[in-house]
């Protein structure tokens, strides 16, 4: 499939899913560190290692949010460890709802859309990497550049 779209509109879009997952992940954070859950019930956590919504929030917010947030300053600075932090982001995201889903044994839409954002952010990073050709116009295959 051929979306031929430059690597600047795949770059911009893949800071603004990082930016969104950031965001959220310290909104969560908050909800569940500071309001006991922000209206979860506590039930959820029977059979898991927590009392209450603190340590998951934190949890939350720090490795799920803060691997966001470095991932997308990492992009905005062009910085040569960014794809890598979007790979840990993007990675970090999916277990998180992986482990979530196992602990709570329950299901939300919330879910697929936070699991979609990770596997999206690993499908921008391939583009980006040129391991999807034909999708970004202006990167030579990544196949290409090692034959070199």
């Amino acid at each position: 499939m051929k979306l031929n779209v430059s690597a600047a509109l795949v770059r911009g879009i893949l800071i603004g899913l990082l930016l969104f997952g950031a965001v959220s992940a310290f909104a969560g954070m908050v909800l569940c560190s500071g309001f006991n859950g922000g209206g979860l019930p506590l039930a959820y956590l029977d059979g898991t290692p927590f009392s209450s919504y603190f340590v998951p929030g934190l949890i939350l917010g720090v490795v799920a949010g803060g691997t966001q947030l470095l991932a997308a300053v990492g992009l905005l600075r062009r910085s040569g460890w960014a794809l890598i932090a979007t790979v840990v982001a993007g990675f970090g995201m999916m277990i998180w709802i992986f482990v979530e889903i196992a602990l709570i044994r329950q299901y939300s839409d919330l879910q697929t859309i936070y699991f979609s954002l990770g596997a999206l952010e690993l499908i921008a990073v391939f583009a980006l990497l040129g391991l999807a050709p034909g999708v970004v116009r202006d990167l030579e295959p990544a196949r290409e550049r090692v034959a070199r």
